[in-house]
């Protein structure tokens, strides 16, 4: 399908959400207005076709009041996790389009540098599709050589650009997490499986942030912050479970969450910006790595 058909698609719903309930001569005058349009009106037939094409591609359903004459976009059957992949998928398409579409202007955009890893994504999620196992070679961080893994995934995560996969490793029979970029060889085989009768994701990584996740019991978190930094964590919370209590000269943070490598790491990335409080082992956990910081200096 043409990247242009698949733009419009976007347009419309993106214009029905930011409005909420719009009628059609609302958004024929926005239709007007865009780029899309060369100031042509939308007919009728093309707004029914563009509305069933976004309806199948982004499985949404944009509904008529004939009350009002309003269009909506109607969630109450989506569960989070379904509007959470619909929401970035939608943010991802719609930037992409908004990219290509700026070539002319290229030189004044600066993206990041993320490692590939599109050629090992279709073939993840074919196998969470089709319910069969991935075999693959790992090239682990702490292991000189790669070593083989057969998979049973159970759900794909995205954090810090890097894609990751998370399902039963075979051999060992553990619930392990897999960056897709080391991997090499990778494929799916004959073999079915079934993902556990009730297993999330969602509830799996509740406690943690990042991802790697801990069998340990997860522990209150406070952090003193200074106001600036403060700003940024309401903008962007650390964890869902994120509570602040605001003081004239600082805010304290509180979470539950597992103490793990990730959670260290980001927390000594704000330097100075948060002191730890709370629990005392993530606290000194803290100071230690300060501690051999310093050491590298002398």
């Amino acid at each position: 399908m043409a990247g242009s058909l698949i733009n419009k698609y976007i347009w419309l719903i993106e214009t029905i959400k930011r409005r909420g309930r719009i009628t059609r001569n609302e958004i024929n005058d926005l239709w007007q207005e865009s780029s899309f349009s060369r100031g042509e009106k939308m007919s009728r037939r093309t707004f029914l076709n563009y509305r069933n094409g976004a309806e199948d591609m982004f499985k949404i359903s944009i509904e008529y009041d004939p009350a009002t004459y309003e269009y909506y976009i109607d969630e109450t059957g989506s569960d989070e996790g379904e509007s959470r992949v619909r929401n970035w998928l939608l943010d991802s398409m719609s930037l992409s389009g908004m990219m290509r579409d700026s070539q002319d202007i290229a030189n004044l955009i600066m993206v990041e540098n993320v490692p590939s890893a599109r050629e090992h994504l279709s073939v993840i999620i074919d196998s969470l599709r089709q319910g069969h196992r991935v075999e693959f070679h790992y090239q682990s961080y702490d292991r000189v050589q790669a070593h083989k893994v057969v998979l049973e995934p159970y759900f794909l995560r995205i954090f810090k650009q890097l894609w990751y996969v998370i399902g039963r490793d075979v051999k060992d029979n553990k619930i392990k997490t897999y960056a897709l970029d080391r991997m090499s060889q990778l494929h799916t085989t004959a073999v079915e499986y079934k993902i556990p009768e009730g297993f999330s994701g969602e509830r799996y990584f509740a406690n943690s942030f990042g991802i790697i996740t801990s069998q340990g019991e997860a522990k209150n978190i406070s952090l003193r912050v200074k106001p600036k930094q403060a700003k940024y964590f309401r903008a962007l919370p650390l964890h869902h479970s994120q509570r602040e209590d605001v003081h004239e000269r600082y805010s304290i943070f509180h979470y539950k969450m597992f103490l793990t490598y990730d959670l260290t790491q980001q927390l000594l990335s704000y330097g100075p910006e948060i002191e730890v409080l709370e629990p005392r082992e993530l606290k000194v956990a803290i100071i230690e790595k300060l501690k051999e910081t310093l050491e590298q200096y002398k």
